[in-house]
């Protein structure tokens, strides 16, 4: 099979896929922009939120994997692995007692992962070129736009704080727009 047969398949498969799931894609793009509006309303309780729930997850995912290595010292890598799942529960702590710390740094790292997330929706709507409306995904690089544009300023104390919200929301408003016209334009078309 050669690379362009192979491209040819992975763009019927995602075309075929939301064809078949379009009013799931159509409401989960309803719901994510109205949790992008109320992170945009609320944007410190939105940081702070996601910085807690974060914290959480670390340590739940740390405790997990260390209970999995117990009585595993045989496996490769386990000495990686025990340190990945320190490491977890350590940051993951850390998030909890010192989230103002942690909004900062969430902050940068979020601005990096809407600029390779921007990246990835170019790619995917020039994917799905051929469906009506495959421009909306491409808009997405808007999103992709913003997070440069404000990862220019970097982010202190005082804004870091409502920061993360706002971008949080900015994605998921972006995010869900395209997603439910693509979904409703595919809807329509068929």
């Amino acid at each position: 099979m050669t690379i362009e047969a192979a491209a040819q398949a992975l763009r019927e498969a995602t075309r075929e896929t939301v064809r078949r799931y379009s009013t799931w894609y159509l409401v989960q793009g309803v719901l994510m922009v109205i949790a992008g509006i109320v992170a945009l309303l609320y944007p410190f309780v939105s940081s702070v939120a996601l910085v807690l729930f974060l914290g959480w997850i670390l340590i739940i995912s740390g405790i997990v994997q260390g209970i999995r290595l117990i009585g595993a010292q045989n496996v490769p890598n386990f000495w990686l692995q025990l340190v990945s799942a320190v490491l977890s529960i350590i940051v993951g702590v850390l998030f909890l007692r010192r989230p103002e710390e942690a909004v900062v740094t969430l902050a940068l790292l979020l601005i990096v992962f809407f600029m390779v997330e921007g990246f990835a929706k170019i790619v995917f709507s020039l994917t799905i070129r051929p469906l009506p409306n495959w421009g909306w995904g491409l808009s997405q690089r808007n999103c992709w736009n913003t997070a440069v544009f404000i990862s220019f300023g970097q982010p202190h104390h005082a804004t870091a704080v409502w920061l993360l919200g706002v971008l949080l929301g900015i994605q998921l408003i972006c995010e869900g727009v395209a997603l439910s016209s693509l979904a409703w334009q595919v809807r329509r078309s068929a």
